[in-house]
């Protein structure tokens, strides 16, 4: 099964945190792993805040990332953003919403920390 990561597992992975669970770092390395263009969005945006640091230039630090890692990116569809409007609002950040969009439409499981994700009708590894 291929996997979604949602951003802080991206980062955490990227950064080999002591933070990425057991079963989060077995998904990652076992399985095909995509990370969202909704992911780098927020990452821009967290940037742009100085809310976080990166340690590298934010272009080319994720696409090395992405390439030493192996991962896909996943494309943000038409079908992403209107599987959005019909979510129930089990999770109300805007990005959240998006991952849980595309995982439910590319049948994905989503790895993330955040216990949100379980009311969403999609399988979360942590």
């Amino acid at each position: 099964m291929a996997v979604l990561l949602d951003t802080h597992a991206f980062l955490w992975w990227c950064e080999d945190s002591s933070k990425l669970s057991p079963g989060a770092r077995k998904a990652i390395k076992d399985q095909d792993c995509f990370v969202s263009l909704a992911s780098f969005w927020e990452i821009a945006i967290k940037v742009s805040l100085n809310k976080l640091r990166l340690p590298g230039i934010i272009d080319r630090y994720l696409a090395d990332q992405m390439s030493l890692n192996g991962f896909e990116q996943l494309e943000i569809s038409f079908r992403h953003v209107i599987r959005c409007a019909s979510l129930h609002r089990h999770h109300g950040d805007p990005f959240d919403r998006l991952l849980v969009a595309q995982a439910q439409e590319e049948k994905l499981a989503v790895v993330s920390g955040d216990p949100a994700f379980d009311a969403c009708g999609i399988k979360r590894i942590w």
